[in-house]
């Protein structure tokens, strides 16, 4: 009989953290272990309201299952037992993290990859007035890749000034819906001017047409627009890349089948993550390796991360 317990945990964000929707202090993760013959899996996920969650719920999801854990339920089991989210991401990551404790195998062998290279993370710059963005992309002007969270209006002042204090970042933007119709052409003309790469998720989800009429070179990136491998079939046709997150996915099984499926489609890939430790992180490696874009800065963001965190040398991470 397997042990299976959940813990919920609080980080605190370095200097606060705010988006379109809002802004806070602390990071509120949800950990599953499941522990075996004294070998030991956990996995981290972090609620997120936007898809209708919170840490009760998740928590409540989590517990749902428990006597099916507990009694030895496989990865393949899971994806049955939970719909896609935050509560299954947990779970599913603990249990490959215990299979490659029991085989002695790494993750990215388990899942049939080769060994993980060193990759280049996005830093955000969390959304404020121009003049505070300026401030925050002068003091990351020399990491390589920039993702800034837009909000709607004023949004082509804040783009000029994160250009104009970091002239030779590579750029890329999250507005996490917050741009609409009458304002979309004017966020573009600015993110063009200054070069930038990739614009995620500019309009709300489900009413998002305006994208069909755009003509840009920049990827349009669908994030709230998609969750999980069975949803890349509704796919807008307007969107020319995905971020593929485990806590959407519902964990790294899914996650796997979706950036296989959206490659053949011949989509752009994003790697991206909630705000959370490098537990929430690491199973995340293995899907950046085969990705155009990657953000997985969670821990850059917090006052402090897990003792035996990952291994950020700049915007590098470092394979353990």
């Amino acid at each position: 009989m397997r042990e299976f317990d959940i813990a919920v945990e609080h980080w605190p964000i370095a200097g606060g953290f705010t988006i379109s929707r809002g802004s806070r202090t602390e990071a509120t993760v949800v950990v599953a272990r499941i522990t075996s013959d004294g070998a030991s899996g956990m996995g981290e996920c972090v609620p997120y309201a936007r898809y209708g969650e919170s840490v009760e719920s998740v928590v409540a999801q989590m517990q749902s299952i428990a006597d099916d854990i507990r009694g030895g339920a496989s990865i393949e089991d899971l994806q049955r037992l939970l719909p896609p989210g935050a509560a299954r991401n947990a779970i599913d990551c603990a249990l490959w993290d215990l299979e490659a404790a029991i085989t002695g195998r790494p993750l990215y062998d388990l899942a049939g990859l080769d060994a993980p290279r060193p990759v280049v993370t996005a830093y955000t710059l969390s959304l404020g007035t121009p003049e505070a963005m300026y401030e925050a992309a002068r003091k990351a002007a020399r990491r390589p890749l920039l993702k800034v969270k837009l909000g709607g209006e004023g949004d082509p002042e804040r783009i000029a000034a994160i250009r104009k204090a970091a002239p030779d970042a590579r750029l890329i933007v999250d507005a996490n819906e917050a741009w609409r119709d009458n304002t979309l052409a004017a966020n573009l003309e600015a993110c063009e001017a200054a070069g930038v790469e990739l614009i995620e998720q500019p309009l709300p989800a489900g009413q998002d047409e305006a994208l069909a009429r755009i003509s840009t070179a920049i990827a349009i990136c669908a994030d709230e627009s998609i969750h999980d491998h069975a949803s890349l079939a509704h796919l807008p046709p307007w969107y020319g890349a995905i971020n593929i997150k485990l806590d959407k996915t519902g964990g790294l099984t899914n996650a796997l089948a979706l950036q296989a499926a959206a490659q053949a489609c011949g989509l752009t890939i994003m790697v991206g993550c909630m705000l959370g430790t490098s537990l929430g992180i690491a199973p995340a490696l293995p899907l950046a390796q085969r990705a155009q874009f990657v953000d997985l800065d969670g821990p850059l963001l917090l006052a402090r991360d897990r003792e035996s965190g990952l291994r950020y040398v700049g915007s590098i991470i470092c394979p353990c």
